[in-house]
């Protein structure tokens, strides 16, 4: 059975992204290092980065993401990031009209459905969630395992929040990983239930 993710950048206080949906300074670890992170030559991190960052991302079978994203991302060219296999979008609208029905992308309305989705999807695989609005329905219906997240050495006092708009507390155990990397610090929590 798949373990289910919820995954982002983060602001120390916070965010995502900043009020316009941008990441400003939040990416800067991944492009300040000297060991390439993909086959494209434009990610660059820092060895302690490398080794925690790859490890995961060779272990992710399906992304879940909102709509939102999805559209920001322009539909990431119909192609998944970061080897992902699939994608899974979260929408209440069909895909977009030009849409390659070939594409391993699934649209899905409810972030329930979406996660059942992603882990018949993922089989054995990890299903990463990306954090914001879908990452915190989620984690409040209970269906992460863990939370991840690469903190960055930015405040930007506004924006799109990490775990959305959820309401109410939930405890986490560990953290469990705690890295360091260059402008970066690495950290993931077991949800506890």
């Amino acid at each position: 059975m798949s373990h289910v993710v919820m995954y982002a950048t983060v602001s120390l206080d916070g965010f995502i992204a900043d009020a316009a949906d941008q990441p400003g300074p939040l990416f800067d670890w991944l492009v300040e290092g000297d060991v390439p992170l993909d086959d494209s030559g434009v990610l660059r991190v820092s060895q302690a980065s490398y080794d925690h960052t790859r490890a995961y991302w060779d272990s992710i079978g399906v992304t879940v993401v909102g709509r939102r994203s999805f559209d920001l991302a322009d539909g990431f060219g119909g192609d998944p990031p970061s080897g992902v296999e699939h994608v899974v979008v979260v929408t209440h609208r069909p895909p977009p009209e030009d849409w390659d029905p070939a594409a391993p992308f699934r649209f899905v309305d409810g972030v329930d459905a979406a996660v059942a989705a992603a882990k018949d999807l993922a089989g054995d695989r990890v299903v990463e969630i990306s954090a914001g609005h879908v990452g915190g329905q989620a984690l409040a219906a209970g269906l992460v395992d863990e939370v991840r997240m690469d903190v960055a050495p930015v405040v930007l006092g506004t924006g799109r929040r990490y775990f959305g708009t959820i309401a109410e507390p939930r405890l986490m155990d560990g953290p469990h990983t705690v890295v360091q990397g260059q402008r970066v610090l690495h950290l993931s929590y077991r949800v506890r239930r």
